[in-house]
This record gives structure tokens, C-alpha cells and sequence, in this order.
């Protein structure tokens, strides 16, 4: 009997959504734009993409997406947030605007802009649980990070110690990646890398969910 392919939504607001598309489709997903309310209702998951987050948050706004897509998040859809998306997913932020709002669901505290500026911008591996075949290639820009992580959320990677050198890493325990149940977040952009393989681990979840 033949497996239909999930249909995963990437929210095509602002932010690299081209990108998502095609890592999704590269690992078997029907992988479709969601930027009205009846895209949204029509999808298996869906990927919140980088880009920047007070935009996302006041485009979902103005299309009318904020709550029904809040109300989703809490009936069970399954999310993945890389950079801006995973500010979007916090619960609770640090450093946003005063009137930034998330859209919630994962139990964790993130610090915008933690690293630094775009000129702060790297692509290092990281070792990311529950992803095989070795470390994952990952682009870090004008990226948050995990400050705190409540007891229901699994932390799938964090920033090394030491770099490929052996120097030691500012940043290094920071948590980058994470999983609350049917939500996902990375701090970095897998979509750029050509590493899909994090979007392998979403369409898993959506396919369990």
C-alpha cells in the first residue's frame, strides 16, 4: 500500500522560503506556500522560516494568521521554527521589541540576535540528536539561542567547546536546537547548507504525530 506524502506548509510571509520548499520536496514531502488561512488549514505541518522575526510577527498580523495559527500550534500541528521561526515558537523572549509578540508552544526562553550582527554570521557542524549519518552542516545569521529549556523540551544540539581548531567557543553549551513533542526549533538555517536532514526529522515527526 502506497504512504501518501504529508503536505508541509512553509509560511510565505518573509524570510527564505524557497529554500525550505526544496529541502522539504528533497525528502519526500508535498511541500506547498501557506499565506492565507485556508493553506494553513490544509497542511500535515508546517515550517516557520528565518528571517526577521518582528516583520514574521506583524505580517501574521496583517493576514490575519496570528491566532488561528496560535490555536493550531495548541491542537497539535506540527512546527518547525529555524532562526526567526524558533523566536516565533518561544514561549518567552529576551531582547525582542516592546511590542513583540510570539506565537508560543515550546517551553523555552530565546535571546534574539544572540550571536551577534550579520557580519557575526558562520557555518560550523554540530552533532544533532536524533539525526543520523554525522554531524549536521549548519548556517548560523543574526541567530538566537536557547537561554533556558523547561523540563518538557529534549535538547537536540548544542554550540561545542572548542571549534575545529581546538580554540575555545564563546557561545559554547548555548542550545541551538531543540524538540517540545510536535514542535521543532533550530537556531540555525539547515535549508541553506543543503543538509536536509533536519527537515527529514520534521516530516518524521509530522508522520508520528
Amino acid at each position: 500500500m502506497a504512504v501518501t506524502a504529508p503536505t508541509v506548509g512553509v509560511l510565505a510571509l518573509q524570510g527564505d522560503v524557497r529554500e525550505h520548499l526544496a529541502a522539504l520536496e528533497s525528502v519526500g514531502a508535498r511541500a506547498v506556500p501557506v499565506r492565507r488561512l485556508t493553506e494553513l488549514e490544509a497542511v500535515d505541518g508546517l515550517v516557520l522560516p528565518g528571517g526577521e522575526s518582528t516583520t514574521i510577527d506583524n505580517l501574521l498580523r496583517v493576514f490575519g494568521l496570528d491566532e488561528p495559527l496560535r490555536a493550531a500550534i495548541k491542537g497539535g500541528l506540527p512546527v518547525y521554527g529555524s532562526c526567526a521561526g524558533m523566536i516565533l515558537l518561544a514561549d518567552r523572549i529576551l531582547d525582542g521589541t516592546d511590542d513583540q509578540r510570539t506565537l508560543g508552544g515550546m517551553d523555552v526562553v530565546v535571546r534574539r540576535n544572540a550571536f551577534g550582527r550579520q557580519v557575526d554570521s558562520f557555518e560550523t557542524d554540530l552533532e544533532t540528536a536524533g539525526i543520523e549519518g554525522g554531524p549536521v552542516r549548519t548556517a548560523f545569521i543574526r541567530a538566537p539561542w536557547i537561554e533556558e529549556a523547561g523540563p518538557g523540551v529534549e535538547v537536540l544540539a548544542r554550540i561545542p567547546e572548542t571549534d575545529t581548531l581546538g580554540r575555545p567557543v564563546a557561545a559554547a553549551g548555548r542550545i541551538v536546537a531543540a524538540r517540545q513533542g510536535s514542535l521543532l526549533a533550530t537556531a540555525f538555517h539547515p535549508e541553506i547548507t543543503g543538509d536536509a536532514r533536519v527537515h527529514g526529522l520534521f516530516v518524521s515527526i509530522i508522520a508520528g504525530s
